[in-house]
């Protein structure tokens, strides 16, 4: 079931009518087949009966030296025929009335008003050999009836003008159940045609809008603008498409009012700051002074970092396809340029859709604490199912490991001497991971067993690059 649950819905849709299509086919077949049955086993007694009143017609007008000639002529693999001095449907078990009899009398006319009985009875033991016929034609006969199965068997004994008995035995089976090539054709149309309205239905009506709201609702993940969707498709479909809108309008209106309010008091607090700085300057006391200042630079810092922060979070730089290879090469070659020992291993043709100085910020943030801490940083690129890998890893000290997801949050440090040179305001993982979910990826920190700290950051690839800006 959970693999059922997997396929997609167009594909569930199509396996359910094909499979109601077989069983409706089955169970008409079972439903019709005795009807059909019972038409053929009147349709042979009726042949049986025509046969018969012929015989009778014959035997009567002919001489009695022909007699025998008639018989062997009559016989068949369905039907035998012998002429005796007593019936062999006996008084006690015989019918007099019925469709077969009826059409025997009507046969011969004016000479109907004869003795004729009739036994009618089903064998279950199936279809043995006829008396009187051979065994060849018996063996034919039993492959045209396709095998042994549940038989008719009919006795006729006719009373003759020379007061003999014309005795009559034929068996007949019940037909066995056939699929014709015509029947697989009437299939076969009936379920393109019903396949082709419901395909044109899911696509037009169903799987075409939900396809829509599904990139829709991931470009919205990746913090892209998207524009507000056409509800289309059935009632539930456009109530889900309505209510997407709805969820993207307040989203998009909560996320740019933090924003604006977090980038006003960051904005805000450099003035005061300013002001503390110029008056901590006029302190007296050489080294209160210099502990004001630090504080105040350090503060300061906190405010720029802020804004940089409400920046990233404000996704107003437009998306572009980029090679991650090559993009990747780009990043680590300004970086060498600055003295840090930056190496990179990547596999090329990974396509990703970017914001591509976002991520270059994300990224370097990431490769400068490898390099503060660890000394170096080591940058490979390998693809992962349908996201590119990009790992970063280090030589350093490593995270505590009750600490590894913590560094994450605004603010927190696990370098704890407070000093600018060694460590920022705690805000540089906060913005990469910030700038990394916003691109539908995500980044994990894991200590290494032979020591550092090793950075994983996955980030959707893109099948078809197409063009270069979005």
């Amino acid at each position: 079931m959970r693999r059922l649950a997997a396929i997609s819905l167009r594909t569930q849709l199509v396996i359910l009518i094909l499979g109601a299509l077989v069983v409706a086919q089955i169970v008409s077949l079972f439903l019709f087949v005795d009807e059909r049955s019972l038409a053929v086993r009147a349709a042979l007694g009726m042949e049986a009966a025509g046969r018969a009143a012929n015989v009778v017609r014959l035997i009567e007008e002919a001489p009695p030296s022909l007699h025998a000639s008639i018989l062997r002529a009559a016989d068949s693999p369905l039907v035998r025929f012998d002429v005796g001095p007593m019936p062999n449907v006996q008084v006690h078990d015989h019918n007099t009335s019925g469709p077969v009899v009826e059409r025997i009398r009507g046969l011969l006319g004016a000479a109907g008003d004869r003795e004729i009985r009739l036994d009618l009875r089903e064998i279950e033991a199936g279809f043995p050999a006829i008396a009187g016929v051979p065994d060849g034609m018996a063996r034919m006969h039993s492959r045209m009836m396709h095998g042994r199965m549940s038989a008719i068997e009919m006795n006729l004994s006719i009373a003759l003008g020379s007061g003999e008995w014309l005795n009559v035995g034929t068996r007949f089976q019940r037909p066995p159940l056939q699929w014709t090539w015509l029947t697989a054709l009437s299939f076969g149309l009936t379920a393109a045609l019903i396949l082709a309205a419901a395909l044109w239905f899911m696509l037009s009506r169903l799987t075409g809008p939900l396809s829509r709201l599904a990139g829709a609702a991931d470009r919205l993940g990746r913090g892209e603008h998207v524009a507000e969707l056409a509800p289309a498709g059935p009632s539930e479909v456009q109530e889900l498409t309505e209510a997407f809108n709805q969820m993207q309008a307040r989203l998009t209106r909560f996320v740019s009012d933090r924003t604006r309010l977090l980038g006003a008091l960051g904005h805000d607090l450099r003035s005061p700051l300013t002001a503390m700085r110029v008056r901590a300057e006029m302190v007296e006391d050489q080294e209160t002074r210099e502990r004001l200042i630090a504080t105040i630079g350090e503060m300061q810092q906190m405010v720029d970092e802020t804004l940089a922060f409400a920046r990233g979070m404000a996704n107003a730089e437009a998306y572009e396809t980029h090679e991650l290879s090559a993009f990747l090469r780009d990043l680590c070659s300004d970086l060498a340029e600055t003295g840090q020992d930056v190496e990179l291993s990547a596999e090329p043709d990974l396509w990703a859709r970017l914001r591509p100085t976002a991520l270059r910020r994300a990224l370097r943030n990431i490769i400068d604490n490898a390099v503060r801490y660890g000394g170096s940083a080591r940058v490979s690129l390998a693809p992962s199912g349908d996201n590119a890998e990009i790992t970063v890893a280090d030589d350093g000290p490593g995270i505590p490991q009750e600490d590894v997801e913590r560094v994450f949050d605004p603010f927190v440090r696990i370098e704890t001497s407070r000093s600018r040179e060694t460590g920022g305001a705690g805000l540089g993982l906060a913005i990469a991971r910030t700038i990394i979910q916003g691109h539908g990826g995500n980044i994990e920190l894991a200590n290494r067993p032979e020591g550092g700290l090793t950075a994983a950051i996955s980030l959707p690839l893109v099948s078809d690059p197409g063009p270069t800006e979005a």
